[in-house]
């Protein structure tokens, strides 16, 4: 599975030679290749935090999908959560990431305005991480603005070396972009950028082989709830790449691991709603009675 293409290792090993954060390695190189200055980058990832930051506040009025299939779950968290008797058995962070990483996904399938980083599909995973890590770890708007300049440039080796869409990869590809927050995360946790890419390869590691098949083809039942399922997998990464455990498989291996494994996939679980929970009783049924009523 050799692959010549853009490599994250590689990046990690120039910053850890440089003897740089990876987003202070970073910013200079993805301004230069925009064409623009630093400033004006971090003022665009700054307004793209304004929108995720919009999005999971939409979300959380508990509006409802146009198919009346999804919505109103993140809100329903939120108020339990606030309960005293409530047990928050992932903790308080953990929680506050799942809930608006439903939130941004349910704004996503009412047909809000959303950030899709990388796709719609998956676009609650990320703001779902760095907002909980706002909440609870006091991260400023400066230093998201350069955790999302790394989310992006791992998202940039992702694309190349194997596919961020489900169509292509399966949801291992699509809301494998948690491996985006969890590198991100822990350099904005002033981890190294080999933590970082420990990160990125234990989300993959743990999501390897998931299918991509939603029901009726909306991009509600089961993505939604995998957001929220892919947040918790983000922040697991960050903590035990961040406690000193590593990871055998390098970043670029467990990447081109991912793509080996979305090319073995039938195209039956790769988004064409062709099996897995697309095609159980329920799910049939109701895309039936839908469709009909479309």
């Amino acid at each position: 599975m050799a692959n010549d293409k853009i490599s994250l290792n590689a990046l990690i090993e120039e910053a850890e030679a440089a003897k740089l954060s990876l987003n202070a390695y970073l910013l200079p190189q993805s301004a230069a290749e925009l064409e623009i200055t630093e400033e004006e980058l971090l003022a665009k990832m700054a307004q793209m935090l304004k929108v995720m930051e919009e999005a999971a506040a939409y979300g959380l009025t508990g509006v409802r999908s146009h198919s009346g299939l999804t919505g109103g779950s993140a809100l329903k968290l939120q108020n339990a959560a606030e309960q005293p008797g409530f047990n928050k058995l992932l903790g308080a962070l953990a929680t506050d990431a799942v809930t608006y990483a439903l939130a941004v996904s349910e704004c996503n399938a009412a047909m809000g305005r959303i950030v899709a980083a990388p796709t719609a599909g998956a676009a609650g995973v990320l703001p779902g991480v760095l907002l909980a890590l706002k909440k609870h770890c006091n991260l400023t708007e400066e230093q998201l603005a350069r955790a999302l300049v790394v989310a992006g440039q791992i998202g940039l080796v992702i694309a190349a070396r194997a596919s961020l869409a489900g169509a292509v990869g399966g949801c291992q590809a699509e809301c494998g972009s948690a491996a985006m927050a969890a590198g991100a995360a822990v350099d904005a946790l002033g981890g190294t950028p080999a933590q970082a890419g420990t990160a990125v390869s234990i989300v993959f590691k743990n999501m390897l082989g998931l299918v991509c098949d939603p029901v009726a083809g909306l991009v509600e039942v089961p993505c939604i709830k995998r957001n929220g399922g892919a947040a918790v997998q983000a922040l697991l990464a960050v903590e035990m790449a961040l406690a000193g455990i590593g990871s055998f498989i390098p970043a670029d291996e467990a990447i081109d691991a991912m793509k080996w494994v979305g090319d073995s996939m039938p195209c039956a679980l790769r988004e064409t709603a062709g099996g897995g929970l697309a095609q159980t009783p329920t799910a049939l049924a109701w895309a039936k009675a839908w469709f009909e009523r479309e």
